[in-house]
């Protein structure tokens, strides 16, 4: 199972050069945050995934 922190480092390690600012400051946010993800930021990390390529989080993950 991918953890929240492991899907934004795999975002901000291998497809940086996809991100805007604002995409860059959320996964490093969330990247060191011990804080459950609200909905919102869940479909914003799901949608950046997407774009990317990767696969979703699991429900019931740490999202």
């Amino acid at each position: 199972m991918t953890t929240v922190r492991e899907a934004a480092l795999a975002l901000l390690t291998h497809h940086a050069d996809t991100l805007n600012h604002r995409s860059g400051q959320f996964l490093g946010q969330i990247a060191v945050s011990a804080t459950p993800l609200s909905e919102k930021q869940a479909g914003w990390l799901a949608k950046l995934l997407e774009r990317a390529g990767l696969p979703p989080l699991d429900d019931g993950s740490d999202a």
